[in-house]
């Protein structure tokens, strides 16, 4: 396996010891299956030999604790700081793991900035190689906060093929343009409907929308998932489709899709400012 190396933050932000790479997977338009993506992007990398960990950035909607199946509260030690839970391998942190399921965060702009940050700061993460920032939708607080504070080595970003997400997309994109974090590359979820049956192929959100919306913006197109119920009821189960079924197909194009970011993520700048760990793997 080759040397995870630790790449320079966006914008001089000073990365943190403990974390080599923080990579955000950004789609600014809900229903894209964004979160599923960057669950199965962690668990991807994490089964190529890295050591990944998991933030759940959604504030006010985070999913990640029922995809994971986490029903349990973190341990927080003496010091205030928050042990990660740490389940399929991946050292996992989420808003949800510290208030209940039902209770809404009825938080303003200020607040869920200051909570991202501090589910960052005070989590005790364990010489991760890569750290993946599940963002929410939109292209406000917690996505500015991600560029000017918290330092982050590049954005994948999730689209579906269909014209009304690409122009939501196309704004996540010009906002992470615009704060300076490089853009690793695209990923087009849903990109066709394969029926069990009979296997027709069938793009019931359209062709080709993510393969034409990295090229206008002359960035890298990371890859393709299929429209596949197994990630939806794996999900549901609290276990992964590269947990439950890595040798799928969906679950090898994860895995191509993982090693094209990382190859990406090799063209930012190295960062030699902090000591890297005893650990021999690839990061930030």
């Amino acid at each position: 396996m080759k040397p995870i190396y630790r790449h320079k933050a966006a914008n001089g932000v000073k990365g943190l010891p403990a974390i080599k790479n923080i990579i955000a997977v950004a789609s600014g338009k809900g229903g894209v299956g964004k979160s599923t993506v960057a669950l199965n992007l962690a668990c991807a990398l994490q089964q190529g030999g890295a050591q990944v960990g998991l933030l759940d950035a959604d504030i006010y909607g985070p999913s990640q604790p029922h995809m994971l199946g986490v029903t349990i509260k973190p341990n927080i030690r003496e010091d205030k700081s928050i042990d990660p839970i740490i389940v399929h391998g991946l050292q996992t942190m989420s808003i949800g793991y510290l208030i209940d399921a039902e209770t809404p965060a009825v938080w303003r702009g200020p607040m869920v900035s200051g909570a991202l940050q501090q589910m960052l700061n005070q989590t005790a993460w364990q010489s991760l190689d890569y750290l993946i920032v599940d963002l929410p939708p939109g292209t406000g607080d917690i996505q500015l906060t991600l560029a000017q504070k918290i330092p982050v080595c590049g954005a994948v970003i999730v689209t579906t093929p269909q014209d009304v997400a690409l122009l939501d997309v196309k704004k996540a994109i010009a906002m992470f343009e615009r704060v300076k974090v490089p853009i690793l590359g695209v990923i087009e979820n849903m990109s066709v409907h394969v029926c069990h049956n009979c296997g027709h192929e069938d793009p019931v959100f359209g062709v080709d929308g993510g393969v034409r919306l990295a090229a206008l913006h002359g960035i890298s197109f990371l890859g393709s998932l299929a429209l596949d119920r197994r990630l939806c009821e794996q999900g549901d189960l609290g276990v992964p489709m590269l947990i439950a079924e890595p040798q799928a197909a969906t679950s090898q194009q994860f895995k191509c899709i993982a090693l094209k970011a990382q190859e990406q993520l090799s063209i930012v700048p190295r960062d030699l400012n902090i000591p890297i760990s005893n650990i021999v793997l690839e990061e930030t």
